[in-house]
């Protein structure tokens, strides 16, 4: 092989090349008028952003704010985008633009389903909130007071104190407990009476005793059931209810307790412990008491307790310096409002 054949020809390359540079300097003002059209279109987005108009519809609404403007801003922009294509008269890219903006957008989807279900549903619920700041509920099994709404998740105190963040997606599908919302709760427990007392006193003096106690409402007023007969006992369930607003519940609950149970002893009513069998069998010695042994349980004095209420049943407010610290942090982060409308 010669070295004529092995020669290349590089005039048609340059020729090429040439031709390129001129038509890229011949549509130079028109890609930089189409540069200047997508930046208007972006300045105009800002300024049709922060206008009263979507201020008003999205005042209530942090989250719905920052959504709105950024909606605004960049469709202002996609349409500044297409305008430059139509200048620079390159409309074909369009269909090739959306059709990978669609191939890229079910990746992405499939990619992040989670992040975008949480988001889905944090917008949701900050549109209409299940939920109140500092709340009382239980979502899936967690129970504890609401702190926060995020763009990604629920924030709870729990009674602890410890936070547990549970994802939006979690509490828009789940089945949801608020004992806040409804003010007045009742509450209830069960007491052994003997068989061979008088069932129709026993429930008169435990309603009697729970109608005077402080905290617990005077309608719907209390009430007792006969629920079950037990081997030893009739199960007697009392039931009370309690203004939220201004008592403790689980406060008024033991109290409660407390209260029936003293009265029933004063009543001399038989609430017997469970029977067991217990068999004896004869030992060869016999086991005498030695000195310095401690003394008989039933030698020492019986307390006689006392049937005034020494318990404050007011509201108790453990947990909320402890959220109000919390909150103060977060600043606008915190998508609920207490004015916004609830489900």
């Amino acid at each position: 092989m010669d070295a004529e054949q092995l020669h290349f020809d590089l005039e048609p390359v340059m020729q090429r090349l040439l031709e390129e540079a001129y038509r890229l300097l011949a549509a130079l003002p028109m890609l930089l008028l189409a540069l200047l059209v997508i930046s208007l279109c972006w300045a105009a987005g800002g300024w049709l952003s922060r206008r009263a108009v979507l201020e008003r519809f999205t005042s209530r609404n942090p989250f719905m704010r920052d959504l709105t403007r950024t909606t605004v801003r960049w469709s202002a922009t996609v349409i500044g985008i297409l305008i430059a294509l139509e200048i620079m008269n390159a409309t074909a890219l369009v269909g090739a633009v959306l059709g990978t903006a669609g191939v890229l957008g079910v990746a992405l989807g499939f990619a992040f389903k989670n992040t975008m279900e949480n988001y889905l549903a944090g917008i949701l619920m900050s549109l209409r909130q299940p939920f109140a700041p500092k709340d009382h509920v239980v979502i899936d099994g967690n129970e504890g007071v609401v702190v926060a709404l995020t763009s990604r998740a629920t924030v709870l105190m729990t009674l602890d104190g410890n936070h547990l963040r549970v994802p939006n997606a979690l509490v828009f599908s789940s089945v949801m407990l608020n004992y806040t919302r409804n003010p007045s709760r009742r509450f209830s427990f069960d007491v052994g009476i003997g068989v061979n007392e008088d069932l129709v006193l026993a429930q008169r003096i435990g309603t009697s005793k729970l109608d005077s106690l402080d905290g617990v409402m005077d309608t719907p007023p209390p009430r007792a059931y006969i629920t079950a007969l037990g081997d030893s006992n009739v199960q007697v369930r009392y039931h009370a209810w309690v203004d939220q607003r201004s008592h403790d519940f689980i406060s008024v609950k033991s109290e409660a307790i407390r209260q029936v149970k003293l009265a029933l002893e004063e009543a001399e009513m038989d609430m017997p412990e469970p029977i067991y069998r217990v068999q004896l069998t004869e030992r060869s010695a016999v086991l005498t008491p030695t000195a310095g042994a401690p003394e008989s349980p039933a030698a020492k004095p019986k307390l006689q307790p006392s049937s005034e209420s020494a318990v404050d049943m007011r509201v108790q407010g453990d947990l909320d310096a402890q959220i109000a610290q919390d909150q103060s942090k977060r600043g606008a982060e915190d998508l609920l409002d207490p004015s916004a409308p609830r489900e």
